[in-house]
């Protein structure tokens, strides 16, 4: 019989807010994920259809410590997930529920957040040993649709959501449970300054920190 790996649980961060960098070069990725860290982000997501990808996540893996969650998104295949092990990423999240990405992810000890968006997903992601569920687009079901799958699935996995969202959603979606969110387009996008990426990240660091009672 095959062994299976553990789950890997999802980590206590103090903000679950989970920063992706879609598009970013890797000439970009050290000051704006320094910036980032800096405004109390602890995951940070670069996905793989950006340029030279991995010498990115190479960059950003230096710069964060025992606390800080940094890897890719858009994995796709056991290969990359092997190729993001090398560079030293601890968190993978993906479109989509691939067993064979899952399993290997779990293997290097990584955290995992495979895109879901049907409770048959949900359950096909737990059964797979992911670490957490990321609602995408999460747009789409907003916080009722994400409340209503939600209220079949396990306590205990963590629900991300994701896809449209940004600041303005956090109170929405912790009204029904949510915690972790994952910004975009509302936190970055390729040729912002590091200043512009600094103003977004302290709003939605503020924000979040008021609706999940941190401050």
């Amino acid at each position: 019989m095959s062994h299976v790996p553990s789950r890997v649980a999802w980590p206590s961060l103090r903000r679950s807010l989970v920063a992706i960098l879609r598009g970013i070069r890797p000439d970009e990725a050290e000051p704006v994920v320094a910036t980032l860290i800096e405004a109390g982000f602890e995951a940070i997501e670069i996905p793989l259809n950006s340029p030279d990808a991995f010498r990115s996540i190479a960059s950003a893996v230096r710069l964060g410590g025992a606390g800080h969650y940094i890897g890719a998104g858009t994995v796709l295949t056991p290969d990359d997930v092997d190729r993001l092990a090398e560079v030293g990423g601890r968190l993978l999240v993906s479109p989509n529920v691939d067993a064979s990405v899952l399993g290997r992810a779990a293997s290097h000890g990584m955290v995992t957040m495979p895109g879901v968006f049907t409770p048959t997903e949900a359950f096909q992601a737990i059964a797979a040993g992911a670490s957490a569920l990321k609602f995408f687009p999460a747009s789409v079901l907003g916080p009722s649709g994400v409340s209503a799958i939600r209220a079949v699935l396990p306590k205990d996995r963590e629900i991300g959501v994701v896809g449209g969202v940004s600041e303005a959603d956090f109170e929405g979606y912790a009204a029904v449970g949510v915690r972790t969110f994952g910004l975009g387009s509302s936190l970055y996008k390729p040729g912002m300054t590091v200043g512009e990426i600094r103003e977004r990240a302290d709003k939605a660091v503020l924000l979040y920190d008021r609706v999940c009672g941190l401050r």
